[in-house]
């Protein structure tokens, strides 16, 4: 199939039993009126009789000497074993979100096998209240969390009397893509471009630069203090999960000239100071988040991963809400402004470099560089609408990411149906007592929406 593209590798080369590179979700469902006990079984019986599997779900990664030790994808859609990656799993009593977290934190924790497609898919029943949860993990090298997102979008539907709704593992027909004009569109064209881009990349950078220091708003790379967020981590995950209504949040947005992103990221502000003034552990200079942004046009459904990344200053040193708020306002626009003259290409290679010392922390003697950033807040977009899968309906859908050497937490969030939905990822022994976050989320909106007379 071809060497791998060089941002899916990526997401292998670091690969460890301490470092697992997938993401994940984990949906909750209601089931129909009129379900049976054996409903979700029945769905599980389905799903291993899909005739086929999507390109993306058939190939696994394989380098060898005659790849010359590059990654490569390879073909197994034909010999898919799906009792292998879908899975039907039971909670014990009492069946409570506690031990559905500890299940999902169990899984997420766990690496894919690389002789397999790189991905798994768990139906999970048991819970106290009937409903029941689906948690599936991809590996990043397949796709980006926008890409997954998508996809479980079109897995669902708006109906709830639709049934027979196709696995997201299964193909689906493409949509025509519209043709480009004439020019760089060549493979010479392109080169001449990527070429281009880059060479026009660094007058531009230190223009940046130069207006960053003058403006001290955006947050550059070794910013970061060192926190007990950026040590050695270990393999074993805790997840949590929450969600918040979105008008909640849009109304401190529209309060404060902020953006839904800016308070999600001033929420998140909040939790992290409370949490580290707990543990008498909160850095004096701010924390800095790492923002991935989409490099997606709209419309685009392919695999693969196409992301750039903005550093914010989280203002964790302020203690009033409103100015840790403004701040990160601040800090989101210039790094936006700084983005906005750069083209795809050059967003990737400015991208690269403010992961370039993260990455270093992935060999040994690494962890030695200071933190390029302190951890990672990414804001996903999501449908509007409930959505349904064979009648059952989805109440939440929590995402869950990656924790890296150097970076033990990771807050990704998406939108649902009037809501946001929170998932935090952390290691187990480096970040204890995860869920005492989502205590302080929920103070530092409650802060927020006083500060900005909301309430």
């Amino acid at each position: 199939m071809g060497l791998m593209p060089v941002t899916d590798a990526m997401f292998l080369i670091p690969e460890s039993r301490e470092q697992p590179m997938h993401v994940g979700s984990l949906q909750l469902f209601t089931p129909p009126d009129g379900a049976g006990p054996e409903y979700l079984t029945e769905l599980y019986l389905a799903a291993l009789r899909a005739p086929a599997v999507a390109p993306a779900f058939g190939r696994r990664p394989h380098r060898s000497l005659t790849t010359a030790g590059q990654w490569t994808w390879v073909d197994d859609a034909k010999s898919i074993d799906l009792e292998h990656h879908v899975r039907h799993s039971a909670l014990p009593p009492p069946g409570r979100i506690r031990e559905l977290l500890a299940l999902v934190s169990r899984l997420h924790g766990t690496l894919l096998d690389r002789h397999r497609p790189l991905w798994e898919a768990h139906l999970i029943e048991g819970l106290e209240d009937g409903r029941f949860a689906v948690y599936t993990k991809l590996h990043h090298s397949l796709m980006d969390g926008v890409s997954a997102l998508r996809l479980q979008e079109r897995s669902l539907s708006t109906d709830p009397s639709l049934r027979d709704v196709p696995m997201p593992f299964e193909p689906r027909p493409r949509k025509a893509k519209p043709r480009t004009s004439a020019g760089l569109t060549s493979l010479p064209g392109a080169a001449l471009q990527t070429a281009w881009d880059l060479t026009t990349l660094t007058p531009r950078l230190l223009k940046l630069a130069e207006s960053t220091v003058r403006e001290q708003t955006a947050a550059m790379p070794m910013q970061a203090p060192r926190s007990i967020l950026n040590v050695p981590i270990t393999g074993s995950r805790r997840f949590a999960a929450e969600s918040w209504s979105i008008d909640r949040i849009r109304a401190v947005g529209k309060a404060a000239g902020a953006t839904v992103n800016d308070v999600v990221l001033a929420m998140s502000s909040s939790a992290l100071r409370d949490y580290l003034l707990s543990m008498d552990a909160l850095p004096s200079s701010p924390l800095i988040a790492m923002t991935p942004v989409s490099l997606r046009e709209e419309g685009d459904e392919s695999g693969g991963n196409a992301v750039g990344t903005i550093l914010c200053n989280l203002a964790t040193d302020l203690d009033d809400a409103e100015a840790r708020l403004l701040a990160i306002h601040s800090s989101m626009q210039a790094g936006k402004a700084g983005l906005a003259s750069l083209s795809p290409m050059q967003v990737t290679a400015v991208s690269a470099l403010v992961m370039a010392p993260l990455l270093l922390g992935s060999v040994p003697g690494g962890s030695l560089a200071p933190p390029a950033y302190n951890l990672v807040i990414s804001n996903v977009p999501g449908p509007k609408e409930p959505l349904y899968w064979n009648g059952a309906r989805l109440v939440g859908n929590y995402p869950l990411s990656i924790p890296l050497n150097g970076q033990a937490l990771n807050i990704t969030v998406t939108s649902y149906a009037g809501s946001m939905q929170f998932g935090l990822t952390g290691c187990r022994r480096t970040v204890p007592h995860l869920q005492r976050l989502l205590v302080g989320l929920e103070d530092g909106l409650a802060a927020l929406e006083k500060a900005f007379a909301t309430t």
